[in-house]
């Protein structure tokens, strides 16, 4: 069994063994998000696709280092994901209103900066080698803070998943790692839940009972008709 000393010494390891890939992610998604600035919008189903690849690099990484618990959560994450993606329209993705799109932000922007594990004279270096793409909780801060921001891509089978991972990671990371700064994961997670909860409630709204058994005009003039037939 493994203990929070030997996991925490395997996220390190990864983390500085690997940074020259974290700063490819890094370049790729500063990439995203000026295009994003400049009003590009992909499709859903591309963004989908996107969002899901640095969920595949972290599942691969932990099988190549040997973490099999998140080789395989990482890896059964990222093939929901990928069907969610191939099943989204090819309409273009828009932004939820602006407090999740705030949300969302904050929670990229902690994930893209993760300030732990990357061993470092300099803070600046969080900006483009933190484990984005290489651990399990940085690199599922930025894909829900993307979710948040385009409302959850208008699919459950998409957000449904990740807002499980990231309980999950957050609970681990804060409770049993005692990386406090999880919390943030944590938090952010809570609010996917949340913005699925109220997308689920306003599109499953149910007549009342007084409202089924009510008239409606058109109805009181159709049963004259068949009254006077």
């Amino acid at each position: 069994v493994a203990t929070v000393e030997s996991i925490l010494s395997w996220a390190t390891t990864v983390a500085n063994d690997w940074r020259w890939l974290a700063m490819w992610w890094h370049i790729a998604l500063t990439g995203l998000v000026i295009a994003l600035v400049r009003g590009f919008y992909p499709t859903r189903r591309l963004l989908g696709f996107m969002l899901a690849l640095p969920v595949v690099s972290v599942a691969v990484l932990a099988g190549i280092s040997r973490n099999p618990f998140n080789a395989l959560s990482f890896t059964v994450l990222a093939v929901l994901l990928l069907r969610a993606a191939s099943c989204l329209p090819v309409t273009t993705v828009m932004p939820a209103s602006s407090g999740w799109v705030l949300a969302g932000v904050g929670l990229l922007a902690f994930g893209w900066t993760y300030p732990h594990f990357l061993i470092t004279d300099s803070w600046t270096a969080y900006i483009y080698a933190s484990p984005f793409g290489l651990l399990p909780c940085p690199t599922l801060s930025v894909v829900i803070g993307m979710t948040l921001i385009f409302g959850g891509l208008r699919s459950t089978a998409w957000s449904l998943p990740l807002f499980a991972a990231g309980v999950l990671y957050g609970l681990i990371g804060v409770f049993i790692l005692e990386v406090s700064l999880d919390i943030w994961l944590l938090s952010g997670s809570i609010l996917l839940g949340v913005m699925v909860a109220v997308d689920r409630a306003g599109g499953c709204v149910r007549a009342t009972n007084s409202e089924q058994s009510r008239r409606l005009p058109g109805d009181q003039s159709t049963a004259a008709r068949h009254d006077a037939a």
